[in-house]
């Protein structure tokens, strides 16, 4: 059998053609989310930049997975839905990231299920679906320990003279950024999270600065108190998947020891855990 799996967060997705349980092409495209976009939006970016790359001549695709953010609720589903059905009369089968991220993380075993990526969320994964959830609530009142999230903090403590000033010259000539830029691009401009999230590269490249240091480890410790630490965390491990998860990987394990967190996986992306779970 020849499916399509695909892992999409807010910056990227991720499309992996599989043959008999073995990948045989990836393809990145943008992110999508129907929270953000409109169904001709998502459609347009599967149209013109997914499907001119499939070659369903050599590989005639049968189903679709698709874990999506923002496909939690069943109106959002179906705009997904539409889009890949649209081009893939096949049946298509969506499903939220946090439910792709479990899977791919835990396979059919339990398991505190956590994305650290653009965005955050977690679950209890009992091995089959998720049986709770904390509500991420976005990185306006939530998202704790997300690239938009330490991004947010990062401009924040910034533009209010929290950090040294030599940094703070650094981190606006890096990024060719004014008061005004930001502002503009924050409150006027799309994709607020992505935008903040891109910034928050700085802060891995200088974590030997104490204050930007703190801003990371105060932000994980945050997540795990605010979300992890409502599952039975001292039953079961926290696993993670997520880009800011795998690059700040040590930071993130003295915050987790700090709380009495016990540490699972730390991967960048689910795929691989995915294309197993539906062998």
């Amino acid at each position: 059998m020849i499916v399509l799996i695909a892992d999409s967060g807010s910056t990227k997705t991720d499309w992996v053609v599989v043959k008999h349980g073995v990948p045989v092409q990836q393809i990145f495209t943008k992110g999508t989310n129907p929270y953000f976009q409109s169904e001709e939006e998502i459609n347009k970016e599967i149209s013109e930049n997914l499907f001119p790359q499939l070659d369903l001549n050599k590989y005639p695709i049968e189903k679709v997975w698709f874990y999506g953010a923002g496909c939690a609720y069943a109106d959002k589903v179906e705009v997904i839905h539409h889009a890949l059905y649209e081009h893939l009369k096949v049946p298509v089968e969506v499903g939220s990231d946090l439910l792709g991220a479990a899977r791919g993380l835990c396979g059919h075993e339990p398991g505190i299920a956590c994305i650290m990526g653009t965005g955050s969320n977690s679950c209890f994964y009992d091995g089959i679906g998720i049986t709770q959830t904390v509500p991420p609530l976005g990185f306006i009142l939530g998202d704790e320990g997300s690239g938009a999230s330490l991004g947010k903090q990062l401009v924040s403590d910034c533009l209010k003279k929290q950090l040294p000033e030599e940094i703070r010259k650094m981190f606006m000539a890096q990024f060719q950024l004014t008061p005004e830029i930001i502002l503009e691009r924050v409150y006027k401009r799309p994709f607020p999270n992505r935008f903040l999230a891109g910034l928050s590269s700085f802060l891995a490249q200088n974590l030997e600065v104490p204050e930007l240091r703190n801003i990371v480890l105060n932000s994980f410790k945050l997540f795990f108190m605010r979300n992890v630490m409502q599952y039975e965390y001292k039953k079961y491990p926290a696993h993670f998947v997520g880009s800011v998860a795998y690059f700040y990987q040590p930071v993130l394990e003295e915050a987790a020891e700090a709380v009495g967190i016990h540490m699972g996986k730390v991967i960048q992306s689910p795929i691989r855990g995915l294309i197993n779970y539906h062998k």
